[in-house]
């Protein structure tokens, strides 16, 4: 594959290193923990649907219907609860809002302004107020002047990335962690179902998810999202044969990872594109799986497949590689693979390559 660009690991350790230094250097080590939620924005017509896909293939509990707890803007939110990992806020803009996710969701495969997508991933901040003067005196550009203040929380989150297409959004509890309606708030008269399936209580806490980025922006989206968390670079994982890496950034081990996977090079010829390159031009570009820890992961696919749940492969990895993963089949509502990977006697690596490999060929059908 002959290529206009290729990756550089030597060039991405310098710029993280510097990064981190920076980081220190501005008083922000410390201010920003772990993932607290995810927000999924959905079509109208989805919104419980999808709320419902994901409480019956997830660990999740439903637990209130609000207008958008986090931006005020009317939008009907749905709080799917995880009381060991982060919450799942499934909303559906009100027709009218702008929209600045758009630029960033359509692909060859995607309908004209597709609303589906993971937009915003957000993480606790112990000073609000500190974190946001220090970034917007390094530049940083937030969606409001000033963060949304209520009895509940304080909340601010930035524009979506021109890297990645995600924003990054920061909470600061002031009372129970976790409680979003707050004065502000209304309660809704909606609700979404949770099936009661004994296996799903084998599904735990999101453990990663992977947003796929170009080839170009790898090392960008990287020292973007660890200028703005605390989070520090961990590993690569090279497809050569895919022209795919599997970047992976952690804040601490057993806590939730952020994954990048792109291209190893922008290829000059469409074939020598791979998966990961292929699926930013029919989806855009955007988060492609969230991934759920497992505890017993061939009575969760089973479970799974009993209630019509489709994958993109078979379960890879065995106990002796330590860990065993699969794909699901893309849902049409949220835009989202599942992925359940369950991690035996301790393993600490994260990924093999061996995995890494059979999954992202598996990609390649979507």
């Amino acid at each position: 594959m002959h290529n206009a660009f290729v990756n550089d690991d030597a060039k991405l350790l310098r710029d993280v290193e510097s990064a981190l230094a920076s980081r220190r250097q501005a008083g922000l080590d410390g201010l920003v923990g772990n993932l607290a939620a995810v927000v999924i924005n959905v079509a109208p017509k989805d919104l419980v649907p999808a709320a419902e896909e994901l409480l019956a293939t997830t660990g999740l509990v439903f637990e209130a219907a609000l207008d958008d707890p986090l931006t005020g803007d009317g939008s009907p939110a749905l709080v799917l609860r995880d009381p060991e990992g982060a919450d799942f806020i499934v909303r559906s803009r009100t027709p009218g809002l702008a929209n600045p996710f758009v630029p960033y969701n359509c692909g060859t495969k995607t309908a004209a302004l597709v609303p589906a997508r993971l937009e915003t991933f957000i993480f606790e901040c112990h000073d609000l107020d500190r974190y946001a003067a220090i970034q917007r005196e390094r530049g940083v550009a937030f969606a409001t002047a000033a963060p949304w203040v209520t009895d509940a929380f304080s909340f601010l989150q930035t524009m979506p990335s021109a890297h990645t297409g995600n924003s990054l959004g920061f909470i600061q509890w002031h009372g129970r962690p976790g409680m979003y309606l707050h004065g502000q708030s209304r309660l809704l008269p909606l609700t979404a179902a949770k099936a009661d399936h004994l296996w799903l209580a084998r599904i735990g806490s999101l453990d990663h998810v992977a947003t796929r980025v170009r080839a170009r922006h790898r090392d960008a989206a990287i020292v973007e999202f660890l200028a703005l968390t605390n989070y520090r670079f961990d590993f690569a994982v090279y497809v050569e044969s895919l022209n795919s890496i599997t970047n992976v950034a952690r804040l601490g081990v057993g806590d939730y990872a952020q994954v990048f996977t792109s291209g190893i090079g922008s290829p000059d010829a469409e074939p020598g594109a791979g998966p990961t390159e292929g699926f930013i031009a029919n989806y855009g570009l955007r988060p492609h799986h969230m991934a759920f820890g497992t505890d017993g992961i061939e009575e969760v696919v089973s479970g799974l497949q009993s209630e019509g749940m489709q994958f993109l492969s078979e379960l890879v990895g065995s106990r002796e590689e330590g860990l065993k993963q699969i794909f699901s089949a893309m849902s049409p509502q949220t835009m989202l693979v599942n992925e359940y990977i369950e991690r035996y006697d301790g393993f600490d690596g994260f990924f093999t390559k061996s995995n890494v490999t059979r999954l992202t060929k598996a990609t390649e059908k979507q």
